[in-house]
């Protein structure tokens, strides 16, 4: 006979890895507002002991893993662009993503500051990170 604890400790289990395997698989998608990096953050560490460089294509992101790789898409234009993860952010209520200086410029979010987005998921981080 199955106790109570038992069944509670499996459910438990059940729902942790349902919420790690839909935030950590390819479908993962979510929809939000992006803003991009201040100049005065360039050459700073990231939360992912890189230093930030406006030249490349990186981004920030609340909980997905460090190199995991996004596709960031403008909902105003169509453009977009993909980045890597490799910061913690935004800590703006109501953000989902900040981008690179590049980043944001190939989709038009520099222009305006904030932008609404789609990001999914392209290629999960190496379980090696």
């Amino acid at each position: 006979m199955v106790s109570a604890y038992s069944r509670l400790f499996f459910s438990l289990a059940l729902g942790a890895s349902l919420l790690v395997g839909c935030a950590g698989s390819k479908a993962y998608t979510e929809t939000g507002k992006a803003s991009y990096y201040a100049d005065k953050f360039d050459g700073r560490k990231t939360a992912s002991g890189v230093p930030y460089r406006p030249g490349k294509r990186t981004a920030a992101h609340k909980t997905l893993p460090f190199g995991t790789v996004v596709r960031v898409t403008n909902q105003q234009n169509g453009r977009s662009v993909k980045v890597t993860i490799n910061d913690r952010g935004p800590h703006v209520k109501g953000r989902v993503i900040d981008l690179s200086k590049k980043a944001a410029r190939k989709i038009g979010v520099d222009k305006a500051g904030v932008a609404p987005v789609q990001v999914r998921v392209v290629r999960q981080a190496s379980a090696a990170r």
